[in-house]
């Protein structure tokens, strides 16, 4: 088969205009950015509010390999599939970081005959949302040392500074930087970093917003640090809220692209899941669930990380309830966690082992499968497992997927062959989801927001992770008591930690027992509405690989994109 950039390439695509037009969207609710990709103006919130609601769908997954188990491969076939059968669905994803685009992972399209179109653009700059995400940034932390070298009116300890600076590129040399060298005339020294744009408070804020002014107010919010009496000093502090908010006015605005087989398809903001709460824009989904019969979202990552925070912080924000939760899982990652391979850190995976049919790691690995499960369904939510089929995989593992995810109170566990069939290959998945979605919600959070920043921790830890307790360091102590005293214990909890164990150890496969979480620090995204704990050895600012991704990509003397996937 043709790589995913072929196959992007070599497919149809409608003028955007007939894609919204499907949908009930007039040109005067558009923004053309040429002929394939436009933004929605958020008056359609306003005028289409007595439209009735669609179904609201989340799709995640099972501990991937670091490969990926195909969750936006499935999230886009799904979409094509519900039409195919009959229901109007529309799709919303996240805008991919190029951190990961030229690092380890690629492009974030989908792939196969289950991707998002034009696909170079999608994976590249789109429309500039990330780049006013991290200028808006950026102008914060300028505002902020200028600040502190003209005098530090406000009285900002500068040991108490939170906030990094950020980029997308996923670069480890500036984890840990010193600026303002050089003198007087280029500020005051002081130890600070970079984090990735994704991770940026700004990005979770474009994906948690719900107005222009509710963006405004958040961004005014943002805590930069403290001042030496311990007050949070903010960016309404500094003056330069109202200059990030002019920034991102065009930003808050949701993308308008299509899949492979013209499914509606809103792309909007891109925070990790790993990181941050890893969820497309609130806004996207608010339009999306007035367009379509079905909204078809994804979380980043496993139902232990995107999924979680999606309950427990974005459906807080948005006011929307999921009507069912799709878990996608593979037989190779299944077979990872029952110990049938392992990735080797530098030197990749034997393919032999990885092919090999294994039916008895698969069974031992569904333990993975089985936790994300029960985890899904301490929200009330029904479930739906999608196997993402490949070449590779034998009928006797598929059935003991099958058997596994139904004894673990899934509704069904069907196979999504969509990367090689388009919509037809997802068919039965489609058909076990709209039964799924008229079965009643109880829909219910994890914790409820008075509880103390420790016993919100605590919960995530036991229930969603399965640890035996928590460790915190001396320095998440001091943050946790610092931001009671601030009035920011009543904030939801972002955990930020490994996507490749159910643990803060990525080393630890399958269902982990037995461990210790360690809280290594604590960081308040205020502006964003949440507090986020960082687990272990967790990063915010990502490194390449020895071999990037980027090494493949290139263009040809008639300026189309190669080695994009």
């Amino acid at each position: 088969m043709d790589s995913d950039i072929k196959i992007a390439q070599a497919a149809n695509m409608k003028h955007i205009r007939e894609i919204a037009e499907e949908v009930g969207l007039s040109e005067e609710y558009l923004e053309l950015y040429g002929n394939y990709k436009a933004k929605v103006k958020l008056e359609v919130l306003e005028n289409f509010k007595g439209r009735p609601d669609g179904k609201y769908i989340d799709v995640t997954a099972i501990t991937p390999t670091p490969l990926g188990e195909g969750k936006t491969v499935t999230t886009i076939g799904l979409s094509m599939a519900l039409n195919k059968i009959g229901k109007k669905a529309v799709t919303c994803i996240r805008q991919p970081s190029l951190g990961p685009v030229f690092g380890i992972k690629g492009g974030a399209a989908g792939g196969g005959y289950s991707q998002v179109l034009p696909m170079e653009d999608f994976n590249l700059h789109l429309t500039g949302d990330t780049h006013a995400v991290g200028m808006a940034h950026n102008l914060l932390a300028a505002f902020m040392d200028t600040h502190i070298m003209k005098g530090n009116d406000l009285n900002i300890d500068p040991f108490s500074i939170t906030l990094n600076r950020v980029v997308d590129i996923s670069d480890r040399a500036l984890r840990n930087i010193i600026v303002g060298l050089g003198g007087p005339l280029n500020g005051v020294p002081r130890e600070t970093g970079y984090d990735i744009t994704v991770a940026s408070e700004v990005m979770a804020i474009l994906a948690l917003t719900t107005s222009l002014k509710d963006l405004r107010q958040r961004l005014g919010k943002i805590v930069i640090g403290s001042t030496y009496d311990g007050k949070a000093v903010t960016a309404e502090d500094l003056k330069c809220a109202g200059a990030m908010a002019v920034l991102l006015k065009d930003a808050i605005k949701p993308n308008l692209l299509q899949t492979i087989e013209h499914t509606p398809c809103l792309v909007h903001a891109g925070p990790f899941a790993n990181i941050a709460h890893g969820n497309s824009s609130i806004l996207a989904d608010q339009i999306a669930i007035k367009l379509g019969d079905f909204v078809v979202t994804e979380s980043g990552f496993g139902a232990d990380c995107g999924a979680e925070k999606f309950m427990d912080i974005k459906c807080r924000y948005s006011g929307l309830k999921p009507d069912a939760v799709v878990i996608v899982c593979t037989v190779r990652a299944l077979k990872m966690h029952g110990g049938g391979f392992e990735f080797i850190p530098g030197k990749g995976v034997d393919k032999e082992l990885m092919n090999k049919p294994n039916a008895e790691a698969v069974e031992k690995g569904c333990e993975n499968l089985e936790k994300m499960i029960e985890n899904m369904k301490l929200f009330g939510i029904p479930v739906v497992v999608a196997i993402n089929k490949f070449s590779a995989d034998s009928e006797e593992e598929i059935k003991v997927i099958e058997k596994s995810a139904k004894a673990a109170g899934a509704e069904d566990a069907v196979i999504s062959d969509v990367w090689l069939k388009g919509g037809e290959g997802g068919l039965e998945l489609a058909e076990a989801v709209a039964r799924a979605a008229e079965k009643p919600s109880q829909f219910k959070f994890l914790y409820p927001l008075d509880w103390p920043i420790k016993k919100k921790i605590e919960i995530i830890a036991d229930k969603i992770y399965g640890a035996d307790g928590i460790n915190y360091s001396a320095e998440a102590e001091k943050k946790i008591d610092l931001y009671t005293r601030q009035g920011f214990d009543k904030l939801p909890i972002c955990m930020a930690k490994t996507h490749l164990s159910l643990s803060h150890d990525p080393n630890l496969k399958g269902r982990p027992r037995g461990f210790t979480v360690p809280i290594r620090d604590v960081r308040a995204s205020v502006g964003a509405g949440f507090l986020y704990p960082l687990l272990g050895e967790m990063r915010t600012m990502p490194g390449l690989p020895k071999v990037p991704a980027g090494t493949k990509v290139d263009i040809d003397e008639d300026g189309n994109i190669v080695g994009l996937f």
